[in-house]
C-alpha cells in the first residue's frame, strides 16, 4: 500500500501570505521594525527577557557561544569545555569549535536520546566550563538534575532547542532553562520562517553582547547603558567596532513570518501531541522497536525508532521498503557524531564508551511528524514493521 507520509510539510496560509505581501509593500526588506516586534512576542511567549532573531538556528547556536565567550563576566577562555552529547546535529558543535573552545562529548540515556546526567557529571574535568544541552526531536532534558550538577560544579548550562520549540519541562518553557536557549524556524521545524533561527535568554549583558555580535560586530544597536557603548558621536558611532563579529542578520520577510506563525504555535504543537499519543500506542509494543520515552511535554518534532534484536541489522531494508512505500526516513540527527569524518578538525575529548550513541547510528531512524492528524500513516508503518519483524 502506498502512502504519502513526508518528513516535512508547509504550514502556511493566507495569513504568511499576507504578512510577506506587508513586507514587499514596506518597501524595507533588511531587519528592522517586523523582526523587532517578532523579538518581542517571541520573548513573551517563552517567558524570557530577551530574544534575538537571526537568520538560522545554526546562526543562532554560533551567537548564543560567542556571546557567552565575549561576555565580560564570564571570563571563558580558549581550550575551556564544553559537555555535549554524542548525538546531535552539527550546529551544536561547531560554533564551540569555532569560538575556540574545547568539545567534551558523553553519551546520550537509552530512553530520552537526550544527555544522560549521570555521565555528565562523570565526565566533568577541572577544565570543563560548560554544559550545553540538546532537546532531541522535541524532548526535554532533565533540567532539574542538569541546573544542579551545573549549580554545584559552578558550570553555565546553554541550551540547543532547535527541534524542540513549543516543549516544557516542570512547566517552563523549553529553551529558557540556561544562560541561553536557541530556536529554529527553518521550513522542517516547529515554525516556519523559510529560514531563521532565535536565541533568548535572561542576561542583559550577554544580550548586548549578541546584538553587536549578530550585526558586524558593532555598537550601533547599543543602548547608553551597554558595557559596549563609549562616549562618541552619533556619526562615529554608526561604524564603530567593538567585537569581531558576523553577519547573522535576518529579513524582514521572516519577522512578519514568524509574528503569523507564531500565533498557530499552540495548535500546532496540541495537534503534534495528539499524533504521539498515537505512536506511543500503535509503536509501543512493536516487538524489535524501541521509541523515544518523553519528558516533560515534548513538542514531537518527530518519531526516533530504535531496532533492536533481530530487526536491528535489517534497518537498510526497512528503510528501502518504507521509502518505497512513500514514507521519508533520516538518521536519527547525526547519530553518533564521533563517527564523522570531520572529527579530525575539531579539538575534542570523549568522556568514556559511548554504545547508545553507536546503537542509535547503528540501528536507528526517525520519520516525521505534522500539524495535522496522521493517524493512519502511523498505523500503516506500524503494520509493515510487524509483517518484517514476523518474516525474520
Amino acid at each position: 500500500m502506498a502512502l504519502s507520509y513526508p518528513l516535512a510539510v508547509n504550514s502556511w496560509d493566507e495569513a504568511e501570505e499576507a504578512a510577506l505581501k506587508r513586507v514587499i509593500a514596506s518597501g524595507r526588506f533588511t531587519m528592522g521594525a517586523e523582526v523587532k516586534a517578532f523579538e518581542q512576542q517571541f520573548a513573551a511567549h517563552v517567558g524570557s527577557r530577551f530574544a534575538v532573531m537571526v537568520n538560522s538556528g545554526s546562526s543562532a547556536n554560533l551567537l548564543g557561544v560567542a556571546a557567552a565567550f565575549y561576555h565580560p563576566d564570564l571570563a571563558l577562555k580558549p581550550g575551556d569545555e564544553v559537555i555535549v552529547p554524542a548525538v546531535s546535529w552539527s550546529t551544536t558543535f561547531f560554533p564551540v569549535h569555532q569560538c575556540r573552545l574545547a568539545l567534551r562529548f558523553v553519551d546520550v540515556a537509552r530512553d530520552t536520546l537526550n544527555l544522560d546526567p549521570d555521565l555528565v557529571e562523570a565526565a566533568i574535568t577541572p577544565a570543563t566550563r560548560a554544559i550545553f544541552a540538546v532537546n532531541l526531536l522535541g524532548n526535554p532534558c532533565d533540567y532539574a538534575r542538569l541546573r544542579d550538577i551545573a549549580a554545584r560544579h559552578s558550570l553555565l548550562l546553554f541550551e540547543d532547542n532547535c527541534e524542540s520549540m513549543g516543549a516544557s519541562f516542570a512547566g517552563r518553557q523549553a529553551g529558557t532553562f540556561g544562560l541561553f536557549g536557541t530556536y529554529s524556524t527553518f521550513f522542517s521545524h516547529h515554525i516556519c520562517t523559510m529560514e531563521g533561527g532565535v536565541v533568548v535568554t535572561d542576561d542583559e549583558t550577554l544580550y548586548h553582547t549578541m546584538l553587536s555580535l549578530r550585526a558586524h560586530g558593532w555598537m550601533r544597536e547599543q543602548p547608553p547603558h551597554s558595557h559596549l557603548s563609549a562616549d562618541v558621536d552619533d556619526f562615529t558611532r554608526l561604524f564603530r567596532f567593538v567585537l569581531p563579529g558576523f553577519n547573522l542578520r535576518p529579513l524582514e520577510m521572516e519577522g512578519a513570518l514568524g509574528q503569523s506563525q507564531l500565533r498557530k504555535l499552540p495548535e500546532l504543537v496540541r495537534q503534534r501531541r495528539a499524533n504521539a499519543a498515537i505512536f506511543t500506542r500503535e509503536f509501543g509494543d512493536v516487538a524489535g522497536v524501541r521509541i523515544q520515552r518523553e519528558l516533560g511535554e515534548s513538542s514531537w518534532f518527530g518519531f526516533a525508532l530504535i531496532l533492536t534484536g533481530a530487526l536491528a541489522s535489517r534497518r537498510a531494508e526497512l528503510v528501502a521498503l518504507l521509502q518505497g512505500k512513500g514514507v521519508e526516513c533520516r538518521p536519527i540527527v547525526a547519530g553518533n557524531f564521533l563517527a564523522n569524518p570531520v572529527m579530525a578538525h575539531l579539538d575534542h575529548s570523549v568522556a568514556g564508551p559511548v554504545p547508545v550513541a553507536e546503537e542509535i547510528d547503528r540501528a536507528g531512524f526517525f520519520i516525521g511528524n505534522h500539524h495535522y492528524p496522521v493517524g493512519d500513516g502511523l498505523r500503516a508503518i506500524a503494520a509493515t514493521i510487524r509483517e518484517v519483524a514476523r518474516q525474520i
